[in-house]
């Protein structure tokens, strides 16, 4: 379950960051724009980021298997 509203939080991310991309490329130069394209930039940096960390959550979750040496008997 945990898996899956990640999933759509993830992509909600990458949605908005697309939408306010788009209406950024319809806007005149300035500082509207740009604050818009950063804006978009962090949205999508932010999907990535909490895409990384729900891998390496996950990779934690699991319990390490212990080696043991053939010497000890």
């Amino acid at each position: 379950m945990g898996k899956v509203v990640f999933l759509y939080r993830s992509l909600a991310y990458r949605n908005a960051a697309a939408d306010i991309l788009r209406k950024a490329r319809k806007l005149p130069r300035g500082a509207e724009r740009s604050a818009a394209r950063r804006y978009a930039r962090a949205l999508r940096d932010l999907a990535q980021t909490e895409a990384w960390l729900e891998g390496r959550v996950a990779r934690e979750l699991r319990t390490p298997r212990r080696m043991t040496s053939a010497a000890s008997g």
